[in-house]
């Protein structure tokens, strides 16, 4: 059986990083579960973890008055959700849904803010990546909306 220190290498979003990284980062790691239909975190809510997809996908909504929940991105296996544990207020800003069986790494965002203030390296590698993941999201959200809004007549 392997451990989670072993389990956190494999994922695209440490690759590179310093072993004794990884250690304290996987230090603040569990293994979770949520069935088809769960949620992982809601939007306003407390945010304090971020999740690596092992199994299953993940979908990132957003309430739109009269429509409901629109699904805005799908979160692949090897894919990282949730951002918003590292920045103050630490609320979520979209839903989050397993969209079937979801098997996750969770990362608690209060260990690894306190990991992150005393060690600036390590502190400035994580923030290098989820300003990527930002752009990633911010891009797909972007595509998504020329999608939604691209086929009306121009006045």
């Amino acid at each position: 059986m392997r451990t989670l220190d072993q389990v956190v290498t494999e994922f695209p979003f440490f690759a590179g990083m310093e072993p004794e990284h990884l250690e304290l980062i996987a230090g603040c790691a569990k293994n979770v579960r949520f069935q088809a239909g769960e949620r992982l975190f809601r939007e306003g809510h407390p945010a304090d973890t971020f999740y690596v997809v092992r199994r299953g996908r993940v979908a990132l909504e957003m309430f739109v008055p009269p429509r409901g929940a629109i699904t805005i991105e799908t979160i692949e296996p090897g894919e990282t959700v949730g951002w918003s544990w590292l920045f103050p207020p630490y609320l979520w800003h979209f839903d989050a849904r397993a969209a079937e069986l979801v098997r996750a790494v969770a990362f608690d965002g209060a260990c690894l803010r306190q990991k992150l203030q005393s060690d600036s390296v390590l502190g400035y590698e994580l923030l290098s990546r989820f300003a990527q993941l930002l752009i990633d999201r911010l891009q797909a959200t972007r595509l998504q909306l020329l999608d939604v809004y691209g086929d009306r007549p121009r006045n």
